[in-house]
């Protein structure tokens, strides 16, 4: 603090319109963003726009790049017009701001009325891990709940498994194809053809054996 003031805060703010029809216009998120920073007295260094980019999705290219200057420190608070200009649902929500807990970066949520920087801000934060994490058991108990069901009705769980010819298997090696190649050709991976065809010599041998018995 060379003249005795503070820094201004960084500010970074982020907007995002799935469409530009049905006069959705992102004009309206950025100016009331750029008022609010203002307000506060904060300087917003980076503006950050996805538009006609749909909520439901993880990655957008404006998202990603705010995400990356985060952790490049190139500002000190996010600020959005809505939770869901941001996130698509509270876990994804909840890992952008652990994420930015983690890089010392606030978030602001300008209709909502969320600021981590606060303490109600953070007891949002907490709900919002507590919500999150209730989310996660109801989805894990639904899913053993569903493979319970499939066991008692008889049905086989897992992928379905490969076809495996070892007659094929055995004539491309006898013919002096690689392992590699045959994988490529049969479509099963090399472990799979390997394994097949040592199988295939044991149970060979075995009949062998039972055979030499008998006829003893």
């Amino acid at each position: 603090m060379a003249d005795g003031k503070s820094t201004p805060l960084r500010a970074a703010i982020y907007a995002r319109v799935s469409t530009t029809n049905h006069g959705q216009d992102v004009t309206i998120q950025t100016r009331e963003l750029h008022e609010y920073c203002e307000r506060r007295g904060w300087t917003v260094g980076a503006e950050y726009v996805d538009v006609g980019v749909s909520g439901t999705k993880d990655r957008r290219p404006e998202l990603d790049l705010l995400m990356a200057d985060a952790h490049r420190r190139r500002f000190d608070a996010v600020v959005v017009w809505k939770f869901d200009r941001f996130a698509r649902s509270v876990s994804h929500l909840l890992r952008g701001l652990e994420t930015f807990q983690a890089l010392g970066v606030e978030f602001v949520s300008l209709t909502e009325g969320v600021d981590t920087s606060t303490p109600a801000g953070k007891l949002v934060f907490t709900v919002l891990g507590a919500v999150a994490e209730l989310e996660r058991s109801v989805i894990a108990e639904r899913v053993r709940a569903g493979l319970r069901n499939a066991r008692a009705k008889g049905k086989k769980l897992g992928r379905p498994g490969k076809t495996v010819n070892v007659g094929e298997i055995a004539a491309l090696r006898a013919a002096g194809k690689s392992w590699r190649a045959i994988s490529n050709q049969t479509g099963i991976s090399t472990r799979s053809a390997r394994r097949a065809l040592i199988q295939r010599g044991k149970t060979a041998e075995k009949d062998f054996c039972r055979a030499a018995i008998q006829s003893a």
